[in-house]
């Protein structure tokens, strides 16, 4: 049975994502990172499907793809910290369907592939542009003075944005990726389970029967694309960051909540409106008028520049 709004439903005989994916990027042909195109610009379409859907969709691509391989794996860990305004500027530029938008983040690769502070912009055509620079050697949760001068200067040369007065840390991501790449190399099919949402002071987990899967292509119509409409799925607007929020905080009803209701294996036990993570409470009580932080202003000056956090909770791969 498939549901309305793209996700299909699934029985308790559905086979667990993960070990399936797993199975799946071990039966295909390899690819070295080195010879994966960027694909820095692109369109995206994404899809929620079962375990038995993703099979059938592997069976169907045959030979066509092939399998990211670093290291000897072809299945990776990755943890995403993302930064937002204390008034959520970016969750409800999103929210709103704002055509010129941005996401920030640092992604920490925990299998060996280093860590990088990106920044993914939404235009007015549909299309995603991601800026990247390394980030080694600085704590995932923390925005160096370097880092702050690439999101200013990125978002006004891209999109003529004023970047944000303030950014910080609001939540975390954990999950497991299969990359897979079309031979022609103009598209890939990223497949994620095992997916975790946490802020410190809650945490909720996507049911482990699910795959969500994101096709990135120059036209957003790659094969792949064709292949799963062919098999009943359709694309949902989704964004990982989006839902986390909609997850971990009160908030009013919202476009993901259906998404939510049917991905997540729980929902986090209610808490006080308003509430934020047990470190933004703090500093809530702090901030000043031009929305500042006094605890954050005296970290800025002791370490020489930048936004720096002691919140525990970001070490990647923690609860």
């Amino acid at each position: 049975m498939r549901r309305s709004g793209g996700i299909e439903g699934a029985s308790t005989a559905e086979p667990y994502a993960d070990a399936l994916l797993a199975g799946v990027a071990a039966a295909m042909p390899p690819i070295g990172l080195e010879d994966v195109p960027e694909l820095m610009s692109r369109v995206d379409c994404k899809y929620i499907v079962t375990a038995s859907t993703m099979a059938r969709l592997a069976a169907e691509l045959g030979d066509r793809f092939l399998a990211l391989r670093i290291g000897g794996r072809r299945q990776f860990r990755y943890s995403s910290t993302y930064f937002d305004t204390p008034g959520l500027l970016t969750y409800h530029q999103h929210r709103q369907d704002r055509r010129r938008r941005f996401k920030l983040r640092t992604r920490t690769y925990l299998d060996g592939g280093g860590q990088w502070l990106e920044l993914k912009l939404s235009g007015a055509r549909g299309s995603t542009d991601k800026h990247r620079i390394p980030y080694d050697g600085v704590p995932g949760h923390t925005l160096t003075n370097q880092a702050l001068d690439f999101v200013r200067d990125t978002l006004l040369g891209e999109l003529r944005l004023i970047a944000p007065e303030t950014l910080e840390p609001v939540l975390a991501t954990d999950y497991k990726r299969v990359t897979l790449i079309d031979c022609s190399g103009t598209a890939r099919l990223t497949c994620d389970t095992g997916l975790l949402f946490r802020d410190g002071r809650r945490s909720t987990a996507a049911r482990g029967d699910l795959v969500l899967l994101e096709s990135k292509s120059v036209d957003g119509k790659a094969l792949v694309d064709k292949v799963l409409r062919g098999l009943g799925a359709r694309p949902v607007s989704v964004s990982k960051y989006c839902l986390a929020v909609a997850a971990l905080r009160d908030l009013p009803a919202n476009r993901w909540h259906p998404v939510l209701q049917r991905y997540l294996m729980h929902r986090p036990a209610p808490r006080r409106s308003g509430a934020r993570g047990h470190w933004s409470g703090a500093m809530a009580a702090d901030r000043g008028a031009d929305g500042r932080s006094a605890a954050s202003a005296e970290r800025r000056r002791n370490a020489g520049g930048g936004w720096h956090s002691d919140r525990p909770w970001m070490s990647p791969g923690g609860c």
